[in-house]
């Protein structure tokens, strides 16, 4: 079994494929983590439970381990639960009350306060292929008074203790998202958090700790992602001890509300996984978990175009047709129509709440377009923003209330727009009947689902609300039901999450959306770095990339046309240049591109990822796709600069089978017989053994600045 509960030892263990993850229950019924890491005899780890006095000043060192403490008594750590009592008591005081070890390879861990009628159910899910373990917890309120909850995490994870333990993370802004860090972590705090309504562009809610060592292809990570789109806390916590722990979960600033008495609130999940294999393994267990438990489905994920960077607001029927045509020219599946389509809306300062289609650019209904659009063989997208709302707006002048505000007080203004309290019950029909109409109306297959601004004023106008909710909370369970009705609703639709680029991406919108929208920033060389610190965590599988102009508007950058759609086939290939200025010569290579593209779209989707070089060490980036069976690998080589008088570059591949031979053929750009990988022509194509590509690496025909290729391996039989 998954999960074994020794009575003797009164020991639990978590057996996934590779880990053991064990706690038991300590004296005075403290739940107590014992070990967490490679397979262990389990009931060996028993004597770790004995209690630790230091001094009246670090009375129950032990605490610090605890699987899910409290605030109270003599514990200063984070806590996992921070509550207030009728009458004022702030001390809460969690006993182990008993277990339940279900079939499905799930435990729930009972704890109840020693004098109140307060309870929490830590739940435990194993996904043992992953080698993860997701966390919950549900605390009920069975008192006959209201419980205030001021903090409430998900789980603490406690990490061995290391001398020289370092933490990776992302840090980023707009159009910078995902940029890796690593830091030592000594005595103290780090706090890694979002407090402006959703996951964030400034970080993001997962962490990798090492000792130090560990690489790319080796060396023991400890790591954790948590699903949540709203405000969010890690804290990760060192002690003067040595002890290590990660406590995570919804942030607790200004996010107390109150249980009611007969009420329970579950947490977000937080998933956590060890592995011996380095960063690259944990990247890998969580795309095959992303793909396997979490995304909502596995289609197909089509090539698009999106008219934005063409048009922007001045949209109307003739120019996106006109679009569409070369779209389907190069070889677009789904054409996608951005902002601008609706109510009054030729700027970012009007129009935004109206959602009917703007008569003056579509005098014929969309339905002018979208039959155009389908009979040129490609389905049909659609951009809202359902959260926000201009001033100028028929919206905003019906319902002034609507919008998150503190009586009394002017909003604040972000790109001209304020935001829609979801927490609402009318506010959330509004967006779910104006969606389910958009969508029963039209022939749509796609939404980019957009919130271009932070939550300001969290304010609330309903006594009540004020009273017991947080609107943080409520905004982010509202949009989760929307979603999740949306889907119910419409199957056949796929939508894509995007925050003013990837401001709203963890293992909790992941849920409900088909893709996601990393980043605004869309230069191929920028990109690459964003790409790569994204791909840490999350699956290429959801990963948008567009291909866009050279030089890039937002730094000038001139890139060939090779590195662009190098770049963007990294995950799911888009473009969003205005094709009506291509030359018919730069189309066809375009197209030639997306051919290629198509047929190893399902390597880039479903296999397994190796990051292979890094523009972090040196003028040469690599990623290499290996399909499920071993049998297809698809390899992306990006050099940045030339040098007069550097060595031959050779990249050693990874994931292969050593004494297997593999036909690799180096594909010149956008070549039309070189796509397949079963069908190399002599001439391209040569054979070699896994051992020597693994060790020595392939020659990497790489020529000048921003060359890239794509190289095709088929493993023979």
């Amino acid at each position: 079994m998954a999960i074994t509960y020794f009575a003797e030892e009164q020991i639990f263990e978590i057996r996934t494929n590779r880990t053991s993850y064990v706690f038991g229950i300590g004296s005075g019924g403290t739940v107590q983590h014992l070990y967490w890491g490679e397979p262990v005899a389990a009931r060996e780890c028993a004597p770790l439970l004995k209690p630790w006095l230091h001094s009246s000043f670090d009375a129950e060192v032990n605490r610090d381990k605890e699987e899910y403490g409290g605030w109270g008594g003599s514990h200063y750590a984070e806590p996992c639960l921070k509550v207030k009592f009728a009458g004022g008591v702030r001390d809460l005081k969690l006993r182990y009350s008993g277990h339940d070890i279900l079939a499905d390879d799930r435990l729930i861990v009972r704890l109840a306060d020693a004098d109140y009628r307060l309870r929490a159910e830590i739940g435990y899910r194993v996904s043992g292929e992953h080698d993860l373990i997701e966390r919950e917890v549900t605390v009920y309120n069975d008192e006959e008074q209201p419980v205030r909850i001021d903090q409430i995490m998900s789980a603490a994870w406690s990490v061995p203790a290391m001398p020289s333990a370092r933490l990776t993370h992302v840090a980023g802004r707009w159009a910078g998202e995902y940029q890796l860090r690593t830091q030592p972590l000594s005595e103290g705090k780090k706090v890694l958090e979002s407090r402006q309504g959703f996951t964030g562009p400034h970080a993001n809610p997962w962490f990798a700790v090492d000792d130090g060592t560990a690489s790319e292809t080796g060396g023991k990570v400890w790591f954790g992602a948590l699903g949540w789109s709203g405000n969010w806390k890690l804290v990760l916590e060192k002690s003067i001890f040595g002890h290590l722990r990660v406590v995570g979960g919804i942030n607790d600033f200004d996010g107390a509300f109150v249980l009611q008495p007969g009420q329970s609130f579950t947490a977000p999940v937080f998933t956590g996984g060890f592995t011996a294999g380095g960063f690259g393994e944990m990247s890998r267990n969580l795309h095959r978990y992303q793909s396997d438990v979490i995304l909502p489905g596995t289609r197909v994920r089509k090539v698009l175009y999106n008219s934005w960077e063409a048009t922007e607001f001045a949209v109307n029927v003739q120019e996106q047709i006109k679009l569409a045509k070369r779209a389907a020219q190069l070889g677009a599946e789904r054409f996608v129509v951005d902002d601008g389509w609706f109510g009054g809306r030729s700027s970012d300062k009007a129009g935004l709440g109206d959602w009917r289609v703007n008569p003056q650019k579509f005098p014929n209904g969309l339905e002018e377009l979208i039959d155009e659009v389908k009979q040129l063989g490609m389905d049909f997208g659609l951009w809202v923003e359902p959260e926000s709302v201009n001033p100028d707006s028929d919206l905003y002048r019906q319902h002034p209330e609507w919008v998150y505000q503190f009586s009394g007080r002017e909003g604040t203004l972000l790109r001209n727009q304020l935001m829609l309290n979801l927490g609402l019950p009318e506010v959330k029909a509004f967006v779910l009947d104006f969606m389910t109409e958009l969508l029963s109306r039209y022939e749509i297959s796609f939404i980019k689902w957009d919130m271009n601004r932070t939550v300001t004023e969290p304010g609330t106008t309903s006594l009540e609300d004020r009273e017991t909710n947080s609107v943080w909370i409520k905004h982010v369970q509202h949009l989760y039901e929307i979603w999740a009705e949306l889907r119910r609703r419409f199957p056949q639709v796929e939508f894509e999450t995007c925050a003013g680029g990837g401001a709203r991406i963890d293992l909790g919108i992941l849920r409900y959306a088909d893709q996601a929208w990393i980043s605004d920033n869309t230069d191929a060389r920028d990109r690459l770095t964003i790409q790569e610190g994204f791909s840490y965590v999350y699956s290429p599988s959801v990963m948008m990339c567009w291909v866009t102009e050279s030089p890039h508007g937002m730094n000038g950058r001139r890139l060939p046309l090779s590195f662009r759609f190098h770049s963007a086939m990294l995950g799911g290939l888009g473009v969003g240049a205005n094709i009506g200025n291509w030359p018919e010569e730069e189309l066809a290579e375009a197209a030639r591109y997306v051919e290629q593209y198509k047929r190893i779209r399902h390597l880039i989707a479903g296999g397994d990822l190796y990051r292979t070089a890094s523009f972090r060490s040196g003028d040469l980036a690599a990623w290499e796709y290996v399909g499920r069976g071993g049998e297809e690998i698809a390899v992306f080589a990006f050099q940045q600069a030339q040098y007069f008088g550097y060595a031959e570059k050779r990249l050693p591949l990874q994931g292969l089978e050593p004494d297997a031979r593999y036909m690799v053929t180096f594909s010149p750009e956008a070549a039309a017989d070189a796509t397949d990988v079963s069908a190399a022509s002599d001439t391209e194509a040569s054979v070699w053994h896994g051992s020597t590509l693994m060790n020595i690496g392939l020659p990497m025909p790489l020529s000048g600045d921003y060359d890239s290729r794509l190289i095709l391996l088929r493993r023979l039989p």
